[in-house]
């Protein structure tokens, strides 16, 4: 973690993953901020059912932090396990594992050098990356989420 990542602008978890919904149509991030402050956005038929209203009163109330958020980037407040694992597959299109034994939860992930920067980025104090060996793909490995310890 850097001192920069301790700078950006935080989001909600729920804010983060309708925000990285919507990234999902390749809107520039200044179409992408007028879209959300106008409310001009598609409905979600994704299985999270995402209400955009929300997003788009925190884009009208805060204008400023929605900015910086899709801009410059975010972190999230708190991350939940089941959020990281959902986070992922908004943001990154994929399915992660979820291991949800009491004690030893986690998320693990094939990710790319750019997909582990962009996790690294958003994941809220108290979450771990570990490296957990070679992925089926050369170019990712896995890696998993934990609680730090």
């Amino acid at each position: 973690m850097t001192d920069q990542n301790a700078a950006l602008t935080k989001l909600s978890q729920w804010d983060a993953l309708m925000l990285e919904s919507l990234r999902a149509h390749g809107w520039s991030g200044d179409e992408l901020i007028r879209r959300v402050q106008e409310g001009n956005l598609p409905a979600d038929d994704s299985k999270f059912k995402f209400d955009y209203s929300s997003l788009t009163e925190l884009a009208k109330e805060q204008p400023e932090l929605f900015r910086a958020a899709v801009l410059d980037g975010y972190r999230i407040k708190y991350n939940t396990i089941r959020g990281i694992s959902s986070w992922i597959q908004v943001a990154l299109q994929q399915e992660a594992e979820l291991t949800l034994d009491p004690g030893k939860e986690s998320v693990t992930a094939g990710l790319t050098a750019e997909e582990y920067a962009r996790l690294a980025e958003v994941l809220s104090v108290g979450w771990s990356i570990v490296e957990a060996g070679p992925g089926a793909d050369p170019l990712r490995s896995l890696y998993r989420i934990q609680l730090a310890s």
